[in-house]
C-alpha cells in the first residue's frame, strides 16, 4: 500500500519545459510534457503557441514634476537621437524692492542650476545649453477622469504636461554656456543675463513695479524659461528643480565702503517644470514609427527592440495562441516566468536598468494596469542579473503566473505585455536598454513554465 502510494505520488512530479519566445520571426514556442517520470502516461503532447515582439511608441508620458531637469541630445546608432528641453515657470521669490538701497547698482542677473549627478550620453565633449524666454503661457493638459479607464495611461492620474507638449520660446538667447559636465564634481552652473533684461528685471525691482507685486503678475509679463541644448550636444544632463535667478548688486553702506546684495526669482510651482522630448529616428530603422504608426516589427529593425525614458518606447510583447494553452482543461500551469536578455554589461558603456517593469495593454494599445507580483497589489519589478565574465547575457525574470490566469477572463481578454522603465525612469530619465538578439536575429525571450498534464 506504502509502495503505490509513493508510485502515484511520482507520477505527479511536475516536468519543466521552455517556451522560447522567437520573436521576429514569429517561429513556434514549443511547449512539451516528459513522460519519462510515468510510463502510464504515455504521451508527449506538443502544443504550440506563436509570439511577436514589436518597440512600441507611447503617447502622453508625463514630464513634469519629476524634480529633474533633463537637457541635452544623446545619439545612438540603432535607434536615432533624443533630445530635451526643460521648461520652467518663474515666480518673485524673495523680490523686495524695500531692501534695495536707492543708490544700488545693477551687478549681474544669474541664472543658477544645480547638476543632479545624472548624465546619459558621451560626457568627454563640450555642451552648450542657451537660456531661452518662453513667449507662450506654459499650461497643463487636464485629465477627464470620468473616461473609461482603457482610454488613458494608468501612469496619468491628473493634470499633467506632457513630453510632446512644446511652448513658443524667443529665439535670441537670455544667456549662454558652454561646458564640460564633470556633473559628479561640479556643485553649479551660472548663466549669466544678457544686459537688456538684466537691466530691465532690476529697474522693475527697483522702481516695484506693478509686474513683480505677485506671481500672477510676473508671470503676465515673464511667462518662463526654456533650457535649450545645442544640436551638437552629446549628452543629457539631469538639473535639480531649485532653481534661482540671483540679481546682484552693489551698494555704499553706512561707512562708505563697498557692499553687495542680492535677491532671487525662483520656479513657484514645481507642476509647471518639465522636460519637452524630441526623438529623431530618420536615419534609423525606427523612422516609420510615431505616435500616428506607434509600432514597428522586429523584423522590420533587424531584430533590434529598445526601451527609452521620456520618448516612451517601450517592448510590446503578444503570445497570439497563449489563450489556447490557458484554456486547454487537461492541462494545470503551475509556474510561468518570463525571462528577458539583455547584452553583457562589459559591451556597453552605458549602465543598464537595475529594474524593468510590464504594464498591461488593451487591444487598442493603452497601458491599463502595471503588472503586479502575483497575488499582490506591489507592482512586481524585474532586477537586473548580470551576465559573468565570460560574456554570458544578463536577464530580468517576470513571474507571470497571475497574468496566466487572468488572460481567461474578459477584463484581459486580447490584452498584451508593454516591457517598461520603471516609471520613476520613464518620466525623467532618457535611459535606453537594447535587447539581446539570438543567432537568428530575433530577440531573446523565453517563457518558462512548469505544469501539469490530466489524462
Amino acid at each position: 500500500m506504502i509502495k503505490d502510494f509513493k508510485r502515484r505520488s511520482i507520477q505527479f512530479l511536475l516536468p519543466l519545459f521552455t517556451l522560447a519566445a522567437f520573436v521576429g520571426c514569429n517561429k513556434d514556442i514549443s511547449l512539451s510534457l516528459d513522460s519519462s517520470r510515468d510510463e502510464t502516461i504515455g504521451l508527449v503532447p506538443i502544443d504550440t503557441v506563436s509570439a511577436k515582439v514589436s518597440t512600441y511608441q507611447l503617447d502622453d508620458i508625463p514630464t513634469s514634476a519629476t524634480g529633474t531637469m533633463l537637457v541635452g541630445k544623446n545619439n545612438n546608432a540603432v535607434t536615432g537621437s533624443m533630445k530635451s528641453t526643460a521648461y520652467m515657470r518663474l515666480g518673485i521669490g524673495t523680490i523686495n524692492n524695500a531692501s534695495i538701497p536707492d543708490d544700488a547698482v545693477l551687478d549681474s542677473v544669474t541664472l543658477v542650476l544645480k547638476p543632479n549627478k545624472y548624465s546619459y550620453g558621451d560626457t568627454t565633449k563640450v555642451q552648450k545649453i542657451s537660456v531661452r524666454r518662453v513667449t507662450e503661457e506654459i499650461t497643463q493638459t487636464q485629465i477627464d477622469l470620468t473616461k473609461p479607464v482603457d482610454e488613458r495611461p494608468v501612469f496619468v492620474t491628473s493634470a499633467a504636461i506632457f513630453s510632446k507638449q512644446k511652448f513658443a520660446y524667443e529665439n535670441t538667447p537670455l544667456a549662454e554656456l558652454s561646458f564640460k559636465p564633470r556633473i559628479q564634481a561640479a556643485d553649479s552652473l551660472f548663466f549669466r543675463f544678457n544686459s537688456a533684461i538684466s537691466n530691465e528685471l532690476f529697474t522693475m525691482i527697483k522702481n516695484n513695479d506693478n509686474r513683480i507685486q505677485s506671481n500672477t503678475s510676473f508671470q503676465e509679463y515673464f511667462k518662463g524659461l526654456a533650457l535649450v541644448p545645442d544640436n551638437n550636444n552629446t549628452a543629457l544632463i539631469g538639473f535639480k528643480d531649485t532653481v534661482f535667478l540671483q540679481v546682484h548688486y552693489s551698494f555704499l553702506n553706512n561707512e562708505g565702503t563697498k557692499s553687495v546684495g542680492k535677491q532671487y526669482f525662483s520656479i513657484d510651482n514645481k507642476a509647471y517644470q518639465y522636460n519637452q522630448i524630441e526623438a529623431d529616428r530618420s536615419a534609423s530603422k525606427f523612422a516609420p514609427m510615431t505616435l500616428k504608426n506607434p509600432q514597428i516589427a522586429s523584423q522590420q529593425t533587424d531584430g533590434n527592440v529598445f526601451l527609452e525614458g521620456s520618448t516612451g518606447v517601450v517592448a510590446k510583447i503578444e503570445f497570439p495562441t497563449l489563450l489556447e494553452l490557458v484554456n486547454n482543461p487537461s492541462i494545470a500551469i503551475n509556474k510561468a516566468e518570463l525571462v528577458i536578455e539583455v547584452p553583457n554589461g562589459a559591451a556597453t558603456i552605458f549602465d543598464q536598468p537595475q529594474s524593468l517593469v510590464l504594464m498591461v495593454a488593451s487591444n487598442n494599445g493603452n497601458p491599463i494596469s502595471l503588472l503586479t507580483s502575483p497575488y499582490s497589489t506591489t507592482t512586481q519589478q524585474a532586477t537586473l542579473v548580470r551576465g559573468n565574465d565570460f560574456g554570458s547575457n544578463g536577464t530580468y525574470t517576470f513571474n507571470l503566473i497571475e497574468y496566466l490566469t487572468k488572460i481567461k477572463t474578459t477584463a484581459y481578454n486580447n490584452t498584451s505585455l508593454y516591457l517598461s522603465l520603471p516609471t520613476s525612469g520613464l518620466f525623467s530619465t532618457g535611459n535606453r536598454l537594447i535587447l539581446a538578439k539570438d543567432n537568428e536575429n530575433d530577440p531573446k525571450i523565453k517563457l518558462n513554465i512548469l505544469y501539469t498534464k490530466f489524462q
